[in-house]
């Protein structure tokens, strides 16, 4: 066993990680048993798997996701959702991220969208992107605070660094020319550059009307539904009476 000068040492420099390694091998004779070289492979691996897990726990917590316990791998796959397994396995593997694509998800009030968003947004933050998520009318509301207050240059500059912004809820309430502008800010920023996700119980094809301003609805939905993925959500009861999600919620809460 290292002296403790030395274990201190290891945890000013940050190596939490290989702290606790050494010390679980001082108590394992296996370990004792093997050569240097794997014993200190070893301790690597387990410093850099402690900054994955950190790193994993503080995206996380900075997602703020509204279903923190919902992840991928606890999808309801019944028919009647219209589920596609190849589009959603796709996704969790984080190349629309990494190309900057969208995704828009439809379907009346209890079908299940703001759970599968965070299941996905929570599927990224695993993977390592950067993660926030909002309801559309708090985030509206935060915005015109930060242009009452002057910092709406400096939240529009932190939304746009964000690899993925879940937007809950949009189309929820009538939407002011405020509202437009800000949301036309917002995603000028992201287009082609970082990924949105947006959920709706308004269908895409009525989005435009919705919008109730042709120019800017012109412009909004062309950088929000060009080169999106869609899933249109259906279901038979509603799946806030299922026992769907929980097995990531340890994860979730680390």
């Amino acid at each position: 066993m290292l002296s403790e000068h030395t274990l201190d040492q290891l945890r000013a420099l940050r190596l939490d990680g290989m702290v606790r390694a050494i010390e679980d091998q001082a108590t394992s004779t296996a370990a004792h048993e093997l050569p240097f070289e794997d014993r200190l492979t070893m301790l690597v691996q387990s410093e850099v798997a402690w900054r994955d897990d950190r790193r994993v726990a503080r995206l996380l917590k900075a997602a703020k996701l509204k279903v923190s316990a919902a992840c991928i791998e606890d999808i309801n796959w019944r028919a009647s959702r219209g589920l596609d397994r190849g589009l959603i396995t796709a996704l969790a593997g984080g190349d629309w991220l990494r190309h900057a694509r969208n995704l828009l998800i439809t379907g009346a009030t209890g079908s299940g969208k703001t759970w599968l968003a965070c299941a996905l947004a929570h599927q990224a933050a695993r993977s390592g992107f950067s993660v926030l998520y909002v309801r559309a009318a708090r985030l509206f509301d935060e915005l015109q605070v930060a242009h009452g207050d002057g910092s709406f240059a400096r939240r529009l500059t932190q939304l746009a660094r964000l690899d993925l912004l879940v937007i809950d809820d949009f189309a929820i309430s009538p939407m002011g020319a405020p509202e437009r502008n800000d949301l036309l800010e917002l995603l000028d920023d992201r287009i082609g550059t970082r990924s949105t996700l947006i959920t709706s119980q308004l269908p895409v094809k009525d989005w435009h009307t919705y919008l109730n301003d042709p120019t800017l609805a012109d412009a909004i939905l062309d950088r929000v539904v060009h080169s999106s993925h869609k899933i249109v959500l259906k279901a038979t009861k509603s799946m806030r009476d299922t026992a769907e999600g929980g097995a990531c919620g340890a994860l979730a809460g680390a």
